[in-house]
């Protein structure tokens, strides 16, 4: 988006400038004015209206459209489909990785597995998912969401029936490595289509339920593994029925986005304004739409001249930062340690001291807290920051970690410490779910500008995976070789890290269109904590 050091200052039009967005379940007013911390002075919200070489070698200027209020109607039915229908691949997600907490066990009886070879079974469709997060937002970018949402459909339900029917432990980690790709691309692509789909006001509540959907597959795996698992678990191959189930939402994901429409903010990209307009006059009123599409194809238009969208796109300093930031946000997220009890949860209630029936029962709970604390999450982001409750969650998590590993330590083996670490283990993931875990997914949507949002979030999300991975691959080993006291005081260390990084780096963005955080962070209006103070060039940000 911005040009060389030697090229003019090209002025951006976008959204809204000066006029402040309605109250909602996602956004509150802006402020009158924003404050650069590096200045430590006021900027009335109008001073942003003008790009000057001063301000920044690539500051966009923002333009003053303002948009008509959202409005009920049909529209909002609508909307409320399409967003529906397109969490099913939230829900795949969540189910393909929280199927195997309780399929493991009979899983690893059946293909004789080690605790290494359990962790690969495992951890196989976490590579898978990075693998797919980056080609997804590559081939979304390039052919559409909608289309890379169906091309997931087909993934999700190969790489079902493949594990369904492996015969051996080669065939099930290639099924679960497709299942991985479908994963990773559905990371991706689902929460940029709903955001670029949303309206300003409703962004954050939309892109939310795919994570809200997440959770709910997750929640459906461990209940549905625990009917089957104590219905029918002396049967061999009962690890076949729990996995099976995962093929009923890839159907209603395929056919469901035949009938929905794509995004209307990649379609402006494409150059197909027509189009777009069709769509915004499908989820907002007449003239929200006719408004809206002015606001955003303004943007588009002056990235398209840029060529950009790519690797070449790091040559801007602020750009850097946002991706940066953008890691953090999906390494943080990783290392709460969320994911292994997700994913091995049945095993580390055994390991505390529960049956192997009863620990299938025991980690529902895991699976009612996790959805408690995204409904939880979904209404504290409609009143605070986003940064405020990732500070929060991870103060908290840091906390749960600590007790998980000191009441490990010193309770004597048998169901009284059992029944602590789960009561522990649910608050872990209460807290996380009701903070980290939302907010870092909505966040990941936000930060990056529309023409590097495909990339910059397929490098964020591949970060994520492999992080994901390695944690993955190696808890079992772990908690098996050092035991749960010293495997969650690692995730304490880790999560203070996390603590220190949110606090230091991670902008706030609520309340802003998207076309407004990414004017704001390219000015310096959003501020980024402990930036030093100075002016950048080569096409960089300044004053900060």
């Amino acid at each position: 988006m911005a040009p060389d050091a030697t090229g003019p200052t090209r002025e951006i039009a976008v959204a809204r400038a000066g006029s402040p967005l309605p109250p909602s379940a996602d956004a509150a007013e802006l402020p009158a004015a924003v404050t650069r911390p590096t200045a430590e002075v006021s900027l009335p919200i109008e001073s942003l209206m003008t790009s000057t070489p001063q301000q920044s070698a690539s500051a966009p200027a923002l333009s003053n459209i303002a948009l008509p209020p959202l409005g009920a109607g049909p529209h909002t039915s609508r909307l409320g489909l399409i967003a529906v229908i397109a969490t099913f691949g939230g829900l795949l997600f969540g189910y393909d990785t929280g199927v195997i907490n309780g399929a493991l066990a009979p899983l690893a009886r059946d293909f004789g597995l080690t605790p290494f070879t359990e962790g690969v079974v495992t951890s196989i469709l976490l590579l898978g998912a990075a693998v797919g997060a980056l080609v997804g937002g590559r081939l979304s970018d390039r052919f559409g969401r909608r289309s890379n949402i169906m091309l997931l459909a087909v993934l999700f339900l190969v790489g079902a029936a493949g594990c369904v029917f492996a015969p051996n432990l080669e065939v099930m980690v290639v099924a679960r490595f497709i299942l991985g790709l479908a994963v990773g691309g559905a990371s991706v692509t689902v929460p940029v289509y709903l955001a670029e789909i949303a309206p300003t006001e409703r962004r954050g509540g939309i892109v939310s339920r795919n994570e809200l959907m997440i959770v709910i597959g997750q929640f459906s795996a461990f209940v549905i593994n625990a009917v089957i698992g104590n219905v029918w678990g002396e049967h061999e191959g009962v690890w076949r029925y729990m996995l099976a189930v995962a093929a009923l939402p890839a159907f209603a994901l395929f056919f469901g986005m035949l009938r929905m429409p794509e995004s209307p903010r990649w379609l402006i990209s494409q150059g197909r304004d027509a189009e777009a307009l069709e769509v915004l006059k499908q989820v907002r009123s007449p003239e929200r739409a006719t408004a809206e599409l002015a606001e955003v194809r303004d943007l588009a238009a002056a990235e398209t001249e840029s060529h950009t969208g790519g690797w070449r796109d790091l040559r801007v300093g602020w750009i850097r930062k946002v991706l940066f930031i953008g890691i953090g946000l999906a390494v943080a997220q990783q290392v709460t340690g969320i994911n292994s009890v997700m994913y091995y949860g049945t095993q580390l209630l055994t390991e505390a001291g529960f049956s192997a029936n009863g620990a299938l029962i025991a980690n529902v709970a895991n699976g009612a807290l996790s959805l408690a604390g995204i409904l939880v999450g979904l209404r504290l982001m409609r009143t605070m920051g986003r940064r405020t409750l990732l500070i929060i969650g991870f103060i908290g998590t840091t906390a749960s970690h600590l007790l998980i590993g000191v009441f490990s330590m010193i309770l004597p083996d048998g169901l009284g410490r059992a029944f602590v670490i789960l009561v522990l283990t649910v608050l872990f993931v209460f807290i996380t779910q009701a903070t980290i875990g939302p907010v870092v997914w909505l966040m990941l949507a936000e930060i990056f500008p529309q023409h590097f949002r495909g990339f910059g979030l397929g490098i964020a999300v591949l970060c994520l995976w492999l992080t994901n991975f390695a944690i993955g691959l190696v808890f079992p080993t772990a908690v098996e070789s050092y035991g749960i006291s010293a495997t969650f005081f690692a995730f304490a260390v880790l999560n203070v890290l996390s603590l220190i990084f949110v606090s230091t780096s991670v902008p706030e963005t609520r309340g802003r269109s998207l076309e407004q955080v990414e004017v704001q962070l390219s000015t310096g209006a959003i501020p980024i904590i402990h930036i030093p103070e100075g002016t950048e060039h080569g096409g960089e940000m300044s004053g900060r």
